[in-house]
């Protein structure tokens, strides 16, 4: 696989010994999830020249068909779970069979391997990367550090992802149209205090081809200008009643909830505890 120590791979040790680790199956005996969590595939041009070329290089994932699984007739006995692009590009390229790797996981694991491959993807938009953070959390009850590790990204970057939910939708379209995906500039254009200012910076980012920097500096003098004060950074201080030490940390954000402070704290002590080891 791609990575040397993969969540998939944890689950593909669950086959017993005899069973091989991948083969190659007929086109014919695959067919996609109609419930899997990718709704695009994108264009598949570059990749069906690849497949054409070198042939379909990393398996698929997929699973038996669940019995009683409501589908139209097929003579298809195996569902993907991940891999249907490499799957479609095969079809397009004409290839009679492609790899595989045959997991026995229930129809939830095989939710949540989706959508940890789809969130590894390179092509996905910030906020399209949000949203998939937000299932692992919702769905399956994924903390910050855990959904950092299982797509191999820091917490912070994570982190950031999930603040970019706050966005409103009709901005989230703007960005889309005018392009504008950098998660640092729409960090900077959710600290706006409308939808009507959000979308005028965004306007003004696509216009003048502003950058994070450009942006906090008009910021910082808007605020001066209006003699509005800047918001002091959320800072958290404990000092234990004997006094032997005292802590303090300071966030960027000027606020932040107590469910983040306790995630933040026991991030901090899983990073000294993977340290002591």
């Amino acid at each position: 696989m791609r990575h040397s120590s993969h969540f998939v791979e944890e689950l593909t040790t669950r086959a017993p010994a005899e069973e091989p680790v991948g083969r190659r199956v007929p086109l014919s005996a695959v067919i996609p999830d109609p419930n899997q969590p990718r709704t695009s595939m994108g264009n598949l041009s570059e990749l069906v020249g690849s497949v054409r070329d070198k042939g379909v290089l990393e398996p698929i994932l997929v699973r038996p068909i669940p019995e009683g699984a409501d589908l139209e007739e097929t003579k298809a006995s195996l569902m993907i779970i991940s891999g249907e692009r490499r799957y479609r590009a095969a079809m397009e390229a004409g290839l009679d069979q492609i790899p595989v790797i045959e997991m026995r996981v229930s129809e939830e694991e095989a939710l949540e391997i989706a959508l940890i491959e789809n969130l590894q993807r390179k092509d996905l938009t910030p906020f399209e990367e949000a949203e998939g953070y937000k299932a692992l959390a919702d769905r399956f009850a994924y903390t910050h550090d855990q959904i950092s590790k299982a797509v191999g990204k820091s917490r912070t970057v994570v982190t950031e992802s999930f603040a970019l939910l706050a966005i409103p939708p009709r901005v989230r379209e703007a960005a889309l149209a005018l392009g504008i995906l950098t998660k640092s500039i729409l960090l900077e254009v959710l600290k706006a205090d409308s939808e009507e200012e959000m979308i005028h910076i965004l306007e003004q980012v696509s216009l003048k081809g502003l950058s994070r920097d450009d942006l906090r500096k008009q910021t910082r003098s808007n605020k001066t200008k209006s003699g509005v004060a800047r918001k002091r950074p959320f800072v958290y201080s404990y000092k234990p009643a004997d006094k032997r030490f005292s802590l303090s940390l300071k966030f960027r954000q000027a606020s932040v909830s107590r469910g983040e402070l306790i995630e933040t704290l026991e991030g901090i002590l899983q990073e000294l505890r993977e340290r002591a080891d």
